[in-house]
């Protein structure tokens, strides 16, 4: 089940950064993106808002 919140979705993408290692990146998006999977929340991240623009983001504990 994928975590919405505030109709913003919560989507995870695997990318491979210029020293060869992979990372998982989440990020949010209220349509459906190019690339990435919607996802759950994390257990050791929150999410916050952003509040100047209103944009949710995730934080660690």
């Amino acid at each position: 089940m994928a975590y919405v919140h505030d109709g913003w979705t919560l989507y995870t993408l695997d990318v491979k950064l210029k020293g060869g290692r992979n990372q998982t990146i989440y990020f949010f998006s209220k349509r459906k993106p190019k690339s990435g999977s919607p996802c759950d929340k994390p257990n050791n991240m929150t999410v916050g808002i952003n509040k100047r623009t209103g944009l949710p983001y995730l934080k660690k504990k």
